[in-house]
């Protein structure tokens, strides 16, 4: 039997209401208020991120990181031999239910393998990648092992005691801490970045012991000089800091600044060679050779034969192999200046205290980590007076029984119901039910005398400790002391020495940063009207002079020059963009050329509209606007000491821009407006203005819904009746065009 293909209709709900029903609200826009709606629903996401991930607290943890570590901890990774990462990343979705890729990022981070932190907090076997390359992927976690490394029990000391307080998972199934009771401040000895809704924090590392030092100098003088112990960060791929102490101390005060690292090199005079084997921390090795090969291509730096990647088993390695007669120190000077060889860590010391994000200095850092330190040592001290008075109350009972242990037994043998036997010790020896239960499961075995003055001998010893206790709980002094204590004894067990050397800015200073100029050599520069850029020699032009263009697209400007000149880019949306005719490749006539906006970055939507090329900033720049205003500005005004690449607020924006003009000498303008007036006018009537955004002089009177719709230089010979179109005084209206002088400049809208 042949198959049906007729296709049935589903029936719905919605299919079974009568032709006069309807569902309410459906089809309904309801207007919300964008207040209401950024409150109701972004505000919560932004709270979150903020709170739940991205800014550390006072512990020095991210609740990602604090998890994954309590996770290792509660597997008994401290002490226990390593277990694969697979194991421990399905442990910890248990309490981080964020997916397994990103549990397992976070422990590689943490590794020692991965060589992030200065202080690794997870002991890994296996391929966990490295920070210094971006290329070196670490393996997939059921290939490596890991456990917790020996600084680790620093972060969980007492953590069984009450030190920290603990709250339930998402699915309230377990508990896990709010906070890990650190007896260091490893908010500051350990990298930390992240990045929240509207802020951020980067946290640089530390060295442990001066850390530490500078912490118990704190707490013994709230008015140390934080500078003379903390010298300066020290990061895990080392490198050397240019150190400057007002940098650091607006840095150890205010949480904000930041400080350039330089990477650590050596000369291989044998081989001819760099070799460099430590760079600094914000960068990788892939970044910095492809700087290298880039200002090789571009011929900024012709001393380098050959760059290589040459990572293996001892560590970080990049290897530049020089041409013969190069000075490799003036090298290295110039590459510090151009490539991330030389990089700068800038600093935001944001971290969540009590649930509020704060920017503080190392100094505040610090006395919040001890007041928090300080809370959970009260705590820990509280914890174990209350298990000592308890322990004292049962051991007093049990003394009592040493007075008559025959009546001990016989009141229990003689009781006839079980539930009768507390009270009747109760009675019978004048204690308290707590005791009488004690006293009632001791086992039989040990109802004797040396048993029972044995455990009463520590009544004694207990009642000093409980008074020790007390006198802590007491004395802010004594508590001050213990984390003192703790904290020059992790200094001596886990101190290791700088691995960020400090140079001083005055052996760099010494050192003249000489920029090796491009080759000079003639050159004609083309621009068009859809923004591209062509720079030819003149021997590729006698070749050929037919241009390629895009389809409607035309050139604007010829300019012959070398190739060593400047240009700036003056855009349709009042910026300039400075280059050097050097930084565009020579190219050919049948070549589309280089599109200045993506060649220079320029924002969205923005296009050049004009091109300027010089040498010692002469001259004028005209600017001609739409309101038929003109404004002249010196063109020196774009001259900047530094190496600025965009400058706003190049002219005015008031009203749109017509057309731009660069003058050597003042010269006359042709005006022609949208009603078909035109007019000369002489640059020299135009004065000039100090600031680079003036909105002009009126030049040209525009009557309503008139406007100025073409610019151009005049040349002699150009208009029959030139002096029809000229005019003693600014502004002016112009005069419609003589029947002679109608023609191809002339354009009406």
């Amino acid at each position: 039997m042949a198959k049906s293909t007729k296709k049935t209709k589903k029936t719905t709900d919605v299919d079974k209401l009568p032709d006069n029903a309807h569902i309410a609200g459906a089809g309904l826009v309801e207007e919300q208020s964008i207040t209401n709606t950024l409150e109701s629903n972004y505000m919560p996401y932004a709270m979150s991120v903020i709170m739940s991930r991205a800014i550390p607290e006072i512990d020095g943890f991210k609740p990602s990181h604090r998890k994954l570590l309590y996770t290792m901890y509660r597997m008994g990774l401290l002490s226990g031999t390593r277990t694969k990462s697979a194991n421990i990343v399905g442990e910890t979705m248990k309490l981080n239910p964020h997916g397994d890729a990103a549990i397992y990022e976070t422990m590689v981070r943490l590794s020692r393998g991965y060589q992030a932190l200065l202080h690794p907090f997870v002991d890994s076997k296996g391929n966990f990648g490295r920070a210094y390359s971006s290329d070196m992927e670490y393996a997939a976690s059921r290939y490596t092992e890991a456990k917790l490394e020996s600084i680790a029990a620093e972060l969980f000391h007492d953590i069984d005691k009450d030190t920290v307080d603990f709250t339930d998972n998402y699915d309230a199934t377990m508990k896990e801490p709010t906070l890990l009771p650190v007896s260091f401040p490893a908010i500051l000895v350990n990298n930390n970045l992240g990045i929240a809704v509207g802020m951020a924090s980067s946290i640089c590392s530390f060295n442990l012991r001066e850390i530490c030092e500078t912490t118990v100098a704190l707490m013994k003088d709230p008015e140390h000089d934080i500078a003379s112990t903390l010298l300066a960060p020290d990061f895990p791929s080392g490198g050397r800091i240019v150190y400057r102490r007002d940098e650091m101390e607006q840095i150890y005060e205010t949480g904000r600044g930041s400080f350039k690292v330089r990477a650590v090199w050596s000369y291989d005079k044998k081989a001819n060679c760099i070799d460099i084997t430590e760079i600094p921390y914000t960068t990788t090795v892939e970044a910095i050779i492809s700087r290298l090969v880039d200002l090789v291509k571009s011929g900024k730096i012709r001393d380098i034969s050959d760059v290589r990647n040459e990572i293996g088993l001892e560590g970080l390695k990049i290897t530049i192999d020089l041409k013969r007669g190069v000075d490799p120190d003036r090298l290295m000077t110039r590459l510090f200046s151009m490539t991330p060889l030389e990089d700068s860590f800038s600093c935001n010391f944001n971290v969540l205290v009590a649930g509020i994000p704060r920017v503080m200095g190392v100094r505040e850092i610090l006395e919040e980590w001890t007041a928090f330190r300080t809370e959970s040592v009260r705590r820990r001290v509280y914890f174990d007076l209350s298990k000592a008075k308890d322990k004292l109350h049962l051991l007093k009972g049990l003394a009592k029984i040493l007075l008559d242990i025959d009546k001990a037994i016989r009141i229990i043998r003689q009781t006839e119901e079980e539930a009768e036997v507390v009270p009747n010790l109760m009675i019978g020896f004048g204690i308290d039910e707590i005791q009488a239960e004690y006293v009632a499961e001791i086992k039989l075995r040990h109802l004797n005398r040396e048993y029972i003055l044995k455990r009463t001998d520590e009544i004694s010893r207990l009642e000093k400790d409980i008074a020790d206790m007390e006198d802590i709980l007491n004395k802010p002094a004594r508590v001050k002391a213990i984390i003192i204590s703790e904290l020059q004894d992790i200094a001596k067990k886990f101190g290791q020495p700088r691995r960020s050397e400090l140079i001083y800015p005055s052996d760099i200073e010494e050192e003249e940063i000489i920029e090796e100029e491009a080759p000079d050599y003639p050159c004609t520069l083309f621009f068009t009207a859809e923004g591209y850029f062509k720079k030819i020699t003149p021997q590729s032009l006698r070749m050929s002079s037919v241009h390629k263009l895009k389809e409607g697209d035309i050139i604007t400007q010829t300019v012959e020059t070398t190739n060593n000149r400047d240009l700036l880019f003056f855009t349709d949306k009042a910026t300039v963009y400075k280059a050097k005719a050097n930084d565009f490749a020579d190219t050919k006539a049948s070549a589309m050329g280089d599109y200045v906006a993506a060649k220079l970055g320029f924002d969205e939507g923005e296009n050049a509209k004009y091109m300027v090329v010089t040498s010692d900033y002469s001259g004028y720049m005209i600017f001609l606007f739409e309101n038929g205003k003109a404004a002249k500005v010196e063109l020196s005004s774009y001259s900047t000491k530094t190496n600025r690449r965009k400058l706003i607020g190049a002219y005015s924006d008031k009203s749109p821009l017509v057309a731009a003009f660069h003058i050597s000498e003042d010269k006359e303008l042709l005006l022609t407006s949208s009603s078909g007036r035109m007019l000369l006018v002489h640059t020299g009537a135009l004065s000039v203005k100090a600031t680079r955004n003036t909105i002009g002089v009126q030049a040209m009177t525009m009557k309503a819904r008139n406007r100025l719709v073409k610019a151009e230089v005049y040349s002699e010979g150009r208009l029959a009746k030139p002096n029809r179109y000229r005019t003693k005084n600014l502004p002016a209206a112009g005069a419609m065009p003589a029947a002679e002088d109608l023609g191809e400049q002339l354009t009406l809208e």
